[in-house]
C-alpha cells in the first residue's frame, strides 16, 4: 500500500508539473465524451467520420466564440452606465466612512488611493503584465492542443482505447472496454447533466436580474451558467457577484431581491431538476465531492475545480463495473463468500 500511494503521489506531482498539457487533454477527453453522441449519430446515418467530427467541433467552437461575443458586446454596451453607478456607489461608501463614530479624515482616504495608485505604477504591476502575456502564450498554445487533442478524440477515440488494449486479453481485455465504456457515459452524462441544469440556472437568474434592472445582466448569467460546473460552492459564488452588483449599481433593496432571486432557482434546481438530470451520473456523496474539490483546486486551481468532480464520478464508476457490469468489486467479493 505504501508503494502504490508514494507511486500516485509521485505521477500527481508529475502531472501538475505538466499542466499545459494534461489540462488540454483532459478537458478534450470531457468534452468529446459529451458529445461523442452527436458524432456516433451522424455517422449512423451515413455521414463519413471525418465530415461528422469537423461539423461536431466546428459547431462547439461556433458556439463558445458566440457566447464570448455576446458577453463582450453586452459588456462594452454597458460599461459606461455600470462605470457611473459604481462611481456612485464609491461615493456614498466614501460618505458612510466619513459618518462613523470614529473619524476618518480626508487624508486618510486620499492617503489610500494616492497608495493604490502607486501600486499600479509599481514594478510589482509591470512584473504582473509580463507574467500575464507568458500566461496569454500558455492558453493559446493549450486552446491549440485542445482543439487537435478533443479532433482526434472525436474522430478515432474508439480506435485509441483499443490500441491501449492491445496488450490485454481474456478477462482482463474485457474489463478494460467495461472501465472505457463507464467513464465515458459517466463523464458525458455529468456535463450533459451539468449543462442542463446551468442552462436552466442561467435563464431563469438571468430573467430575473433583467426584471430587477441589474446591469450586465447577460453577462452575469452567463458567470452563473460557468459557475455551475463547480459543485457546492459555483452557485454561491455566482449569487454573491450577482448580489454585489446589484447593491454597487441599484441599492441594498435590490440586492437582497437579488439574493431572493438566486436562492429560489437554487432551490427548485436542487430539490426538482438536478435529480433527475444527475440521478443517475453523479452517484457520489457531498463529502467525496467537497474533498474531491478541495484536492482539484489545490493542484491546478480553477481548471481542477471544475474537473475534479467528474473524474472522481469516473474513477467511482469504473469501481463499479471492476468486477462485471453494473456491479461493484466490493460485491462480487462478497457474493463469493457469501456462496462459499
Amino acid at each position: 500500500m505504501l508503494a502504490v500511494l508514494a507511486l500516485i503521489t509521485v505521477a500527481v506531482l508529475a502531472l501538475t508539473q505538466l499542466t499545459l498539457v494534461v489540462i488540454p487533454v483532459l478537458i478534450a477527453l470531457v468534452l468529446a465524451a459529451a458529445i461523442s453522441p452527436l458524432v456516433g449519430l451522424m455517422r449512423r446515418r451515413g455521414m463519413p467520420s471525418l465530415l461528422a467530427t469537423v461539423i461536431a467541433l466546428v459547431t462547439l467552437v461556433a458556439v463558445l466564440a458566440g457566447v464570448v461575443w455576446l458577453v463582450a458586446a453586452a459588456v462594452v454596451a454597458q460599461w459606461a452606465s455600470l462605470r457611473e453607478q459604481a462611481l456612485e456607489g464609491f461615493t456614498q461608501l466614501q460618505d458612510y466612512v466619513q459618518g462613523l463614530p470614529f473619524e476618518i479624515t480626508e487624508e486618510q482616504i486620499q492617503s489610500v488611493q494616492d497608495s493604490a495608485l502607486e501600486l499600479l505604477q509599481s514594478n510589482a504591476v509591470s512584473s504582473g503584465a509580463l507574467a500575464g502575456a507568458s500566461q496569454t502564450f500558455d492558453f493559446v498554445a493549450g486552446f491549440v492542443i485542445f482543439v487537435v487533442v478533443l479532433f482526434f478524440f472525436l474522430k478515432d477515440g474508439p480506435q485509441i482505447w483499443e490500441f491501449m488494449l492491445r496488450p490485454f486479453e481474456g478477462a482482463r481485455y474485457e474489463r478494460g472496454r467495461r472501465i472505457g465504456h463507464s467513464t465515458v457515459g459517466t463523464l458525458g452524462g455529468y456535463v450533459r447533466g451539468t449543462a442542463i441544469v446551468a442552462a436552466a440556472d442561467a435563464i431563469f437568474i438571468g430573467i430575473g436580474l433583467a426584471i430587477v434592472g441589474v446591469p450586465l445582466a447577460l453577462p452575469l448569467a452567463v458567470l452563473v451558467f460557468l459557475l455551475a460546473f463547480i459543485p457546492l460552492v459555483g452557485a454561491t459564488l455566482a449569487g454573491v457577484l450577482a448580489a454585489l452588483v446589484a447593491l454597487v449599481a441599484l441599492g441594498p433593496v435590490e440586492a437582497l431581491i437579488v439574493v431572493g432571486i438566486v436562492v429560489l432557482v437554487n432551490q427548485l434546481e436542487g430539490n426538482f431538476l438536478q435529480p433527475v438530470v444527475m440521478a443517475r451520473t453523479l452517484s457520489l456523496h457531498p463529502l467525496v465531492i467537497l474533498v474531491a474539490l478541495t484536492a482539484g483546486t489545490v493542484l491546478v486551481g480553477l481548471t481542477g475545480a471544475v474537473l475534479a468532480v467528474p473524474i472522481a464520478a469516473s474513477i467511482w464508476g469504473a469501481i463499479q463495473v471492476w468486477d462485471g457490469p453494473n456491479q461493484p468489486a466490493w460485491f462480487a467479493r462478497k457474493k463469493d463468500r457469501s456462496l462459499a
